[in-house]
């Protein structure tokens, strides 16, 4: 037996058996039984809607009836006999105001009023820091920026390397290698900050010096007339999608959010802020609980209102979120598209590296990939060309088609020279990856991490010189 149907069951039992010891009871003490109550009188929703019962007692088999007539407000049953119960479904209340409805249950000449009221929904009332500003700011939708942002390219942890900028074996970003990237026909630049360097760390006060050289960087391309996607990476992993953390991750996030689209107001709309990266529970790559995936949409919500309410150019500017770790399964499944005051302006980002022991597992024995395969000891039976195309897909149906536009944010696969013929499977994954992104209305962004001269990596570029250092993978990447 299905749970509902077993407590209305249990319901019904209940209030059967309370009417016959009340008209027992009444009996013997003299009084008068009831004859008709609706319980409960009065009903409160939240603005986001939701479901409720009303339960009907009238004595005997008399008949019943509600009336209802109001549009936001349905009911599934408005008629019936004796002893029963009636669902309410109300829907979200969109204005800012409260709003109550009555409606009312008639058994012969008796009517028993329920009042229903719904809170209205505050959630996109906002007070600005500053008058919002629209200039040099574009009305393209977020579906038509994507159109035009082109294929992109990660600067990769430069920004984010724990011990600072260079501790992970690159040199400092520097505009050689930004005018390379252009030149080299990306677009679009992704550059990961860790943004907890901080001058004073009990108020997440972002370091002045550190947020200086971060503009820095984002200058470079800027001045390349390239788009630039600036996150709050990993950064140690402080961002912990539980309810334990839910409260102190929100208050940090927003701190540091309005810190820096305080900083970035003046940027004109080439600038787009994505408000994390990958969040999950440390080590747990499963399917996300409620818990964790309600958590982490509570972060999305908390990143955008932080930045509109800077007000200025922030107001109009392109924000771009993440479903839960990136994982296009888990955002289509759980993802919630935040609220926000200015229409057709976000992005929803997931990553793509599959399948896994592939593209990331320098020691696996699953080195070819798709329809060119000739070993399949060597080759995945799954995340073929299909699934890619299918993945993405998913993400055009669930959210462009929808007028959220979709960055691919990041994507690539380890170069293994230690493996005879390995490249031409990489190449193809590449160049079949990147097209079919783009086919389904995707930004590409390629994952760089540098180090190209190394084997077991996805570096590009010289890092100092900005001089292409694998031309056949750019060449697979670009149109």
């Amino acid at each position: 037996m299905k749970k509902n149907t077993l407590f209305k069951t249990l319901l019904l039992l209940v209030i059967f058996a309370g009417s016959v010891a009340c008209s027992d009871d009444d009996k013997k003490s003299g009084r008068e039984a009831i004859e008709f109550a609706v319980t409960p009188e009065t009903i409160q929703f939240n603005a986001i809607g939701g479901n409720s019962i009303i339960n009907i007692h009238v004595n005997g088999n008399d008949d019943w009836t509600i009336e209802n007539s109001t549009d936001w407000l349905t009911i599934s049953e408005t008629a019936g006999k004796g002893v029963g119960h009636a669902g309410l479904v109300v829907a979200a209340n969109e204005t800012t105001d409260e709003r109550t409805a009555t409606i009312t249950v008639t058994s012969g000449t008796e009517t028993r009023p329920v009042t229903i009221r719904q809170s209205g929904d505050t959630s996109t009332i906002i007070v600005y820091d500053i008058a919002p500003d629209a200039t040099n700011m574009s009305d393209m939708t977020s579906v038509q920026l994507t159109a035009d942002m082109g294929t992109g390219w990660n600067l990769g942890n430069t920004l984010e390397a724990i011990g600072g900028e260079t501790a992970w074996g690159n040199p400092m970003a520097n505009r050689q290698l930004i005018d390379g990237v252009k030149a080299a026909g990306f677009n679009t630049i992704r550059i990961p900050v860790s943004w907890s360097n901080f001058s004073d760390e009990a108020n997440f006060t972002i370091n002045p010096t550190w947020i200086n050289r971060v503009q820095q960087v984002v200058d470079y391309a800027i001045a390349n007339d390239m788009y630039v996607i600036m996150n709050e990476h990993w950064d140690n992993g402080w961002m912990q999608p539980t309810y334990a953390q839910q409260t102190y991750v929100n208050n940090r996030l927003a701190k540091m959010w309005k810190q820096i689209a305080t900083h970035f107001r003046d940027y004109d709309y080439h600038l787009i802020f994505a408000g994390s990266n990958e969040v999950m529970v440390t080590d747990n790559y499963g399917t996300p609980t409620a818990e964790y995936y309600t958590v982490q949409n509570s972060f999305n919500q908390t990143f955008i209102t932080a930045v509109r309410t800077t007000g200025g150019r922030n107001a109009f500017r392109y924000l771009a979120v993440q479903g839960f770790n990136t994982n296009i399964d888990h955002t289509v499944n759980f993802a919630v598209i935040p609220e926000d005051v200015t229409p057709t302006r976000l992005l929803m980002e997931v990553h793509f590296y599959d399948p896994f022991n592939f593209t990331l597992v320098d020691a696996n024995t699953i080195t070819q990939w798709g329809t060119n395969a000739t070993d399949p000891a060597s080759t995945e039976t799954w995340a073929n060309e299909a699934y890619v195309d299918t993945q993405f897909q998913r993400m055009k149906t669930n959210f462009i088609d929808r007028g959220v536009g979709v960055i691919l944010g990041e994507y690539g696969a380890i170069s293994r020279t230690d493996v005879a013929g390995h490249e031409a499977f990489r190449t193809y994954w590449i160049e079949y990856v990147s097209t079919s992104a783009r086919n389904y209305g995707l930004v590409p962004v390629w994952w760089d991490a540098g180090l190209p001269q190394n084997n077991h990596t996805m570096g590009l570029f010289d890092r100092n010189t900005g001089a292409v250092a694998h031309q056949n993978i750019v060449d697979a990447i670009l149109p």
